[in-house]
């Protein structure tokens, strides 16, 4: 759209690459020294001359760094010691600049700095000392005092442009103004400030030269922050709800006709004096962001613009009003910007909110040296690379100033203490590229091609003309019209009664006629003395026609210096267009591949940003099933160890079960030996060991009629809430003291969606014969959730192992049925009871490896 917008008015770009081509002026760039505030401080920066300054390092840089560091001279266009005044600074910088907005020219002023080198003092002064800021307005209104317009002849519209209006309407908004200002007290009843009086007290009246006489002038200002690099309007007096308040709104930049940026929607003020101007100021100077940091007490956290705007248009030929044209309004603006100090946060301390203020006030002044950066190597190496404006609000603001028409003046504010050797450095660095950049030098103005001398003539006639009606006793400021008929009246004789009532009346007669003669009379005196004035009045009009004649030879003058000028010039602009228009034809092919080449790379950057956000995911997803193989791989692992254990411990059983065997075998068949041959040993059956366990046992006898034993059962540790028991079909009941107790469950033998909906908590039994025969339950508990679809989930948590096992330390003993010998009490007591016993309670029950017993608390269970 740029490029479409440019290619349809190629006049204005010709223009721009004449003047580019022809006329250019570096950037200014002064420094001042800030005084030390301890007389023995010690500094690392010391004036050479006017022109130069040197830079050297503090003891602690050179003990630190063995040495390597050199002193580096930096060279300005004119350097000011701790002794310079204001006055000084304002000569040589700011004074320009305001010559040249009286003349319809643009400026642009800041300071740079780092935290507490001095700028907002440079720029706005302190009580007793005014900065460049009042010293401009002082002169400014000093120049134009009384060539100042009414209040709103001049109205600034939404566009950045300018309308005229009569004295009429003008009239109609001041009485509009007035009625809605009744409430409030006027600007001059207001007291000012005693800070803001001594600020604004310059005695100096600085005036510029060659005012254009014939122009009325009237004078804009606004004021605005660059604040973490969003633009806010520090004269918007919006009413603000304290039960509902709202951060400031930011403002945007937009781009006009003329292709100068401004900030739209900002508040601008008409002002007639240096007292309301500066008063404005100090009103949004009260709203700007300052905060405590450990460099400066009230360091700036935003960059401040103060925008002047100037207006002037030509009187008409009569050199009574304004020129009811827009064409031949002539709007020139003087920037004055405080820029925020560059600082390091290690230094500053800075945490939270000023830590962000200082990175955005660091960003914006980056992206400042950056632009100056790519201007001077496209001026020095005639390259053509794009200049980052965009990138932040504080270049975007002013880069018609660097690609147009204006001149460009920057202080450099240095605090020569040791503490800011680093931060100095780089400043002095960014101020020697910034010299190197060119920037267009303002062209004249056109003339409107009226007289000159319109007004001065004017005044002198209202002057001459006001003194006769004095002379003769008129009015003034009256009806003109009115007053030249009641004195001509006046002047005639009175009629006399012209009744005739008697025809014999003689007397009636006479007095008219001699009336009459009184008046013939006076009107012939009335006539001489008319044409005596007739005769003043033409000897006044042929000096002023002397005088016009005096002023157009003069202005001929100028015009033959001026054609002399343009013909001077003819030869070169002809040279120069068709070098503009070659440029211009390659400007319209490299806009046509810029258009390209940006198309290109808006679609790799949502390419990328695409696959940056696949790959995010790839990356993300990898981590999730690394996570969940990882619980796999832990999961099975533990599975296997209690897998291995398990069958470890029933090849042990197995294998101590052969060992049984084989003694058992071994015992019987040394018995067999040993005993006689006419005594046959009695094999012992299972049927008549449980017969015999009972006897053996040395517990007591049941008690006859004994009141029932109440089952005693397992209390789970989730007790106290509503749970769901499922209990599968093969489920075998234990009416024992392992048997779970869950007060408040609802039972179900296959879990379903209704029983779960009035749950929260889980539990499945399961069972499962384990390697030595007994049964082993499982409760595996969970939690129920709702799903987002309406439904429920369990998620399990924890699983109970619930196990019966024999005593295998217990010894049972009884007598034998017949005597044994003495000799073989213990071996046949060892092998027939003691042995058989202990083997039959770690045994698996039901061997076919040899005699065992089962446990008697649990009937032998078949399997299936």
């Amino acid at each position: 759209m740029k490029a479409a917008a440019r290619t349809k008015t190629p006049r204005k770009c010709v223009q721009k690459k004449f003047s580019k081509d022809i006329l250019k002026d570096p950037v200014g760039v002064y420094c001042r020294v800030r005084p030390v505030s301890i007389p023995d401080q010690e500094c690392c920066v010391e004036i050479v001359s006017n022109t130069t300054v040197q830079v050297h390092p503090p003891e602690g840089y050179r003990i630190a760094r063995n040495g390597e560091y050199k002193e580096v001279q930096y060279s300005f266009k004119e350097v000011f010691g701790t002794t310079a005044t204001q006055r000084d600074v304002f000569d040589v910088v700011a004074r320009p600049l305001v010559e040249d907005l009286i003349h319809g020219k643009n400026g642009l002023l800041f300071t740079y700095g780092v935290t507490g080198s001095g700028k907002t003092h440079t720029m706005t002064g302190s009580p007793g000392e005014g900065g460049l800021l009042p010293r401009c307005l002082d002169m400014i209104f000093n120049s134009i005092g009384s060539f100042q317009a009414k209040r709103y002849v001049f109205k600034l519209d939404d566009k950045n442009g300018v309308d005229v209006q009569g004295d009429v309407d003008a009239l109609l908004e001041r009485q509009k103004r007035e009625v809605l200002q009744a409430s409030k007290t006027p600007s001059s009843k207001r007291q000012i400030d005693p800070e803001i009086a001594d600020m604004i007290n310059v005695q100096d009246n600085c005036k510029a030269g060659e005012i254009d006489e014939d122009n009325v002038y009237s004078v804009f200002v606004s004021y605005i922050e660059i604040y973490n690099n969003y633009i806010y309007d520090l004269l918007d007096e919006t009413p603000i709800d304290p039960t509902k308040p709202k951060l400031p709104q930011s403002r945007i930049l937009r781009e006009d006709q003329n292709h100068n940026m401004y900030v739209a929607g900002c508040t601008e003020v008409e002002v007639k004096s240096t007292e309301e101007a500066f008063e404005v100021f100090w009103r949004g100077q009260k709203k700007r962001r300052i905060a405590n940091t450990q460099l400066n007490r009230e360091s700036s956290r935003s960059h401040s613009v103060f925008l002047i705007k100037l207006i002037q248009a030509p009187l008409d030929a009569d050199g009574d009003n304004v020129l009811q044209d827009r064409e031949l309004i002539a709007l020139s603006q003087l920037s004055l910007v405080d820029l925020a100090g560059s600082e390091r946060t290690n230094r500053t301390k800075a945490e939270g909110s000023r830590l962000r203020e200082a990175g955005n006030i660091n960003q914006s002044l980056m992206m400042l040296r950056t632009c100056i950066e790519v201007l001077r190597e496209n001026q020095t190496y005639a390259t053509n690379k794009m200049v980052p404006y965009r990138d932040s609000k504080l270049t975007h603001l002013f880069k018609n100033y660097f690609d147009g028409e204006g001149k460009v003046r920057m202080i450099v504010c240095v605090n020569p203490k040791a503490e800011d050797y680093d931060e100095s450095l780089q400043v002095m660095r960014f101020a020697e590229i910034t010299q190197e950049v060119e920037v267009a030098r303002p062209a004249d103005k056109p003339l409107c091609g009226l007289m000159a001398g319109r007004r001065f003539k004017n005044q002198a006639f209202q002057e001459e003309l006001s003194r006769q009606l004095e002379l003769r006793g008129g009015p003034v400021d009256g009806d003109r019209e009115r007053f030249a008929m009641e004195t001509f009246l006046q002047n005639y004789p009175p009629l006399p009664s012209c009744e005739l009532l008697d025809i014999n009346d003689d007397q009636t007669l006479p007095r008219l006629i001699e009336a009459l003669e009184k008046r013939h009379r006076a009107r012939k005196t009335m006539r001489e003395e008319f044409a005596k004035n007739v005769l003043s009045i033409k000897g006044m009009l042929q000096e002023l026609d002397a005088n016009i004649v005096t002023r157009e030879n003069y202005s001929n003058l100028k015009m033959v210096e001026k054609n002399k000028i343009i013909s001077e010039q003819k030869a070169e602009v002809e040279r120069l267009e068709k070098k503009s228009k070659t440029l211009e034809y390659k400007i319209d092919i490299l806009e046509k591949t810029t258009t390209i080449y940006e198309e290109e790379k808006r679609k790799l950057q949502l390419e990328l940003e695409n696959k940056s956000q696949k790959l995010q995911r790839q990356v993300s997803d990898k981590r999730r099933m690394e996570a969940r193989l990882q619980g796999m791989v832990t999961e099975t692992t533990t599975k296997w160890e209690k897998e291995c254990e398990r069958r470890v411990a029933a090849k042990q059983l197995e294998m101590q079960n052969k060992l049984w065997v084989k003694d058992e075998k071994l015992k019987q068949l040394k018995a067999i030996v040993t005993e006689p041959k006419a005594i046959k040993p009695e094999r012992h059956s299972r049927e008549r060991d449980r017969e015999k366990a009972m006897p053996r046992s040395f517990s007591p006898p049941p008690v006859p009629n004994a009141p029932p034993v109440r089952l005693r059962h397992r209390r789970s540790r989730s007790a106290g809430e509503r749970w769901v028991d499922h209990k599968p079909p093969s489920h075998v009941p234990m009416d024992t003291v392992m048997k779970p107790h869950v007060p408040h469950a609802i039972t179900v033998a296959a879990a379903n969606e209704k029983a779960l909906a009035r749950c929260d908590k889980y539990m499945l039994t399961h069972q499962e014969l384990a390697s030595d025969g007994e049964i082993s339950t499982k409760l595996i508990k969970g939690d129920v959730y709702k799903t987002r679809g309406g439904g429920q989930a369990v998620q399990f948590t924890e699983i109970e192992t619930l196990k019966q096992e024999s005593p295998t330390g217990r010894k049972r003993r009884s007598s034998p049925l017949s005597p044994v010998p003495p000799d073989e009490a213990t071996e046949s007591e060892w092998t027939d009871v003691e042995t058989r016993c202990s083997v039959a309670v770690e045994m698996k029950a039901g061997s076919h490896l040899g005699p065992g017993y089962q446990h008697h608390a649990q009937p032998k269970r078949k399997k299936p």
